[in-house]
């Protein structure tokens, strides 16, 4: 078992991207992304067997006063857990994160997944989904598979004129974002966050698309591309946005753009809970929710987290977020946020 260092970053990133079951969320790049960005320890193992690697894993220490502590795969991320190539492999990276887990007094390994690897760990599976669907080549079939009345939504914000740009820096995408998740009750990232991914992964496979309306921004959306696959993963918009339908128009853009462009023939929208407006709005679109699967090695007397914004627990917490100015939840957000993994 070896952990990764930066001459080998190209090499997990080529197993990553080999892998039937690879996500952007298992590049090398979290590492320092998610290190320098939040302060966290990382752990990124590699089962190695005649100098090739078998199996990797990527790993997150959380500890937190508010919410305890966890090892996850992958933090921050949709997707995660061990990639190998056969079931010893497999072994040798669950046994080498558990240490770590004992070792760093962590009650809880958790991987994040898109289907059950660990049939007697205990598991959440009906708490998110995500939602996945192919593209044609063809902007007018993309157009066309889209349900009717969202189809109007897309086409209402074209005859408004609205049109969609490339921002080369984060910086308008961030003060949409921002106040688009203190709207929901939501701690903010830092502005550095989004600047690092910018930075490590390059406009190759991250970007932002900014949607404008008379010369003014009225939505945003930082992007992720990985092989065929464009993922729309961070997004917000102004009060003007929904009256413009811009949200729906900015999604289309992507859509768009990464068809056109980019040559990517898979949308993945991410991940949603359950019964939520996310959860609707993308169903809208036609998607089917396909249902995530988190699945927890638990140290005796632990139990599975409860991290959510639906949980009674932090509801209060989520209401009086809501209200707060924004200069002040920008200030502190990111130093919860920080934590939430």
């Amino acid at each position: 078992m070896k952990r990764l260092s930066l001459n080998q970053k190209s090499a997990w990133d080529a197993f990553v991207l080999a892998h039937p079951d690879g996500t952007f969320f298992h590049r090398a790049g979290w590492s320092d992304v998610i290190s320098e960005s939040f302060g966290h320890r990382t752990h990124y193992l590699m089962a190695m067997s005649g100098g090739e690697i078998r199996g990797i894993l990527p790993l997150t220490e959380i500890r937190s006063r508010l919410f305890g502590r966890s090892l996850i795969s992958n933090a921050f991320c949709v997707y995660g857990g061990p990639l190998s190539l056969d079931e010893e492999a497999d072994a040798a990276l669950d046994a080498a994160a558990w240490k770590i887990a004992e070792e760093s007094g962590i009650p809880v390994l958790e991987y994040r997944s898109r289907r059950r690897t660990r049939l007697d760990w205990p598991a959440k599976d009906n708490l998110y989904v995500t939602f996945r669907k192919e593209l044609s080549g063809s902007h007018d079939d993309n157009l066309k598979a889209i349900p009717r009345k969202q189809r109007a939504m897309v086409r209402k914000a074209i005859d408004r004129g609205l049109i969609g740009v490339v921002d080369p820096t984060p910086d308008r995408f961030f003060a949409m974002y921002s106040a688009s998740v203190r709207n929901l009750g939501t701690p903010v990232f830092s502005r550095r966050y989004f600047e690092r991914l910018m930075q490590e992964f390059g406009s190759e496979d991250c970007d932002v698309v900014t949607i404008e309306h008379d010369g003014q921004a009225v939505s945003s959306v930082l992007n992720f591309y990985f092989r065929d696959e464009v993922l729309p993963y961070y997004g917000g918009g102004t009060a003007a946005a929904r009256g413009l339908a811009a949200n729906d128009f900015m999604y289309w853009e992507v859509m768009r753009r990464s068809t056109e462009y980019r040559g990517c023939n898979l949308f993945d929208f991410g991940r949603s809970k359950i019964g939520t407006g996310a959860f609707s709005f993308k169903k809208n679109w036609g998607f089917e929710p396909e249902p995530l699967v988190y699945e927890y090695r638990l140290a005796p007397g632990a139990e599975v987290p409860d991290i959510n914004p639906l949980n009674p627990k932090y509801r209060l917490m989520v209401e009086t977020w809501k209200r707060l100015p924004l200069w002040l939840a920008n200030s502190i957000g990111p130093f919860i946020s920080r934590d939430l993994g």
